[in-house]
């Protein structure tokens, strides 16, 4: 995204401005991103608590998938132009899922501290289904 077409307005609202598949969420992954997290919930790692629970299997976190669509709106933003992130988690994510992240520029905005781009977020399974959705606000100068 470069800054001067964006504040131009050389890409029209509806663009979709980057999209990125990840590797399909593993049981080593979520026991990874457990330790790492700090967040030991048995649902995500103990598939006898999972079926206890009423659920198939156990699911990913959803700060794992909102984590990695993020990683998508900050890399956009160069790192250092992304103002703000909102996201609501819509569904779980099982394990096997290729989980894809796309930014679609929504609109240009006059922000307080100057131009943003307004990106909307989503994060879908290899189905379509969507995971979450957000709303990235990114600065243009």
């Amino acid at each position: 995204m470069a800054e001067r077409e964006l504040g131009g307005g050389a890409v029209a609202p509806g663009t979709v401005l980057a999209e990125r598949t990840e590797a399909p969420v593993t049981r080593d992954l979520l026991a990874r991103f457990a330790a790492a997290s700090y967040d030991s919930n048995p649902i995500h790692v103990d598939i006898d608590f999972a079926k206890a629970s009423g659920y198939p299997d156990v699911f990913a976190h959803g700060m794992l998938i909102m984590a990695r669509m993020v990683r998508l709106a900050n890399d956009l933003a160069g790192g250092t132009r992304l103002r703000s992130v909102s996201t609501r988690f819509v569904s779980i994510t099982r394990v096997g899922d290729a989980i894809t992240s796309t930014a679609r520029l929504a609109r240009y905005e006059d922000g307080p501290t100057g131009r943003v781009a307004v990106v909307d977020l989503i994060a879908a399974d290899q189905a379509g289904d969507i995971k979450l959705k957000g709303e990235a606000t990114i600065a243009l100068a």
